[in-house]
């Protein structure tokens, strides 16, 4: 078990550092390499059908609305996000991608999509159920390390 173990660790670091250098690396050439990976999270936090207050999209990213606010202004004047004030109540404002964040977001959520069809290519459907309960576990066991740095903190 020790052995599986360190071989899962190995894979998930692997992974991670994976996921992250080729998602710089495709920023880097593309036309959006005026974005860092961080604004790119926070377009994909935003979403692409709706829009989101400043305080949805700062717990989704589990940063302040400050940091947020701060990352707001920069992708707004490089021409990703716009925000957009509520009719019923002037001083809701919400966040919205602009035509070009919603370019960024399709072509972020295709790399995401071809990553898992092709994880789980060849697998069967009790294979798939077993990754999942995993994947959810370890996404419990993260979501409760961060809880606890908050309360630290």
């Amino acid at each position: 078990m020790d052995h599986s173990i360190d071989k899962i660790n190995s894979y998930l670091v692997a992974v991670f550092n994976e996921v992250l250098d080729i998602e710089e690396d495709a920023l880097r050439v593309s036309t959006f390499s005026d974005l860092s990976i961080k604004e790119m999270h926070t377009v994909e936090a935003i979403g692409m059908y709706q829009e989101h207050t400043t305080s949805e999209v700062a717990k989704k990213l589990n940063i302040t609305a400050g940091t947020l606010t701060v990352a707001i202004n920069t992708l707004v004047k490089k021409g990703y996000v716009e925000r957009i004030r509520m009719e019923k109540d002037r001083r809701v404002v919400k966040l919205g991608l602009t035509k070009k964040g919603r370019l960024l977001y399709r072509l972020h959520d295709k790399f995401h999509r071809e990553m898992v069809k092709n994880t789980i290519r060849d697998m069967e459907d009790q294979e798939v159920k077993v990754l999942l309960k995993g994947l959810n576990n370890l996404h419990g066991f993260l979501f409760g390390l961060v809880q606890n740095i908050k309360e630290q903190g």
